[in-house]
């Protein structure tokens, strides 16, 4: 079985996140895409970010109506954990998933290039490239040498063969000792969570930023109005 873990903050999932969910599954013969909040994202500590059970909630709904996409719990706080907020750290989740499988089954981690370009400040993050193959959603302007580039210095290929991939399309594999890296091609959805945020904000109509069900949570719950008006930033939800 072909697996990807899909992680991030999805605060909120929305339609860009679905779209390069489902070109990966199709161009990689993905059984399943596991979509995982992180509680909290090592690089983003200092960030305020919605309550992690609403971001799941919303990854939940915004999955329902595709059988091979699952809201997962990998990264959620522990129940006992008594307030200690402990960042989420992608080997381990990933460490965790292999534990599951069978030798036959091929892990994969789906990242935007957004997120890729920072991977090199990841924690262990040479380990974490030589745990599973990553498939790396392309962005305007972006190639396969901007994914080279974007490697720890003890994975990065030769300046020399980086700048031979700007001179040439090359969708991958790129396969480096210690790293094996996919680009899938640009999806072209121009959809952000910043966007959306700023939609609440102002009112706007959210149909063709999120699921429909994504959307009437966001109403339901007042999230991402001003701090006086949502419970964005209050404690977590007890059930």
């Amino acid at each position: 079985m072909n697996l990807a873990l899909f992680g991030g903050t999805f605060d909120p999932i929305h339609r860009a996140h679905l779209k390069v969910a489902r070109a990966a599954a199709d161009r990689f013969a993905l059984k399943q895409v596991w979509f995982v909040p992180a509680y909290i994202q090592p690089l983003k500590a200092k960030e305020s970010a919605t309550p992690y059970y609403h971001r799941y909630a919303m990854t939940a709904l915004g999955v329902a109506g595709e059988k091979d996409f699952i809201p997962s719990l990998l990264e959620a706080p522990e129940p006992d954990a008594a307030g200690e907020r402990r960042p989420s750290y992608t080997i381990e989740t990933v460490r965790r998933v292999k534990k599951m499988l069978g030798k036959s089954d091929h892990l994969f981690f789906l990242i935007g290039m957004d997120a890729f370009k920072d991977i090199a400040k990841w924690y262990a993050a040479e380990a974490l490239l030589k745990e599973c193959d990553f498939i790396v959603a392309a962005r305007p302007g972006y190639s396969l040498a901007d994914v080279a580039s974007s490697l720890p210095a003890g994975l990065r290929p030769s300046p020399t063969v980086t700048r031979l991939f700007r001179k040439q399309k090359i969708e991958g594999p790129l396969v480096l000792p210690g790293a094996t890296l996919y680009l899938l091609p640009e999806t072209h959805e121009n959809v952000s969570a910043t966007q959306i945020r700023a939609a609440v904000e102002r009112g706007g109509a959210l149909k063709k930023l999120v699921p429909d069900a994504v959307a009437e949570y966001i109403h339901k719950q007042h999230l991402y109005r001003s701090r006086s008006k949502t419970s964005r930033g209050k404690a977590e939800p007890t059930a």
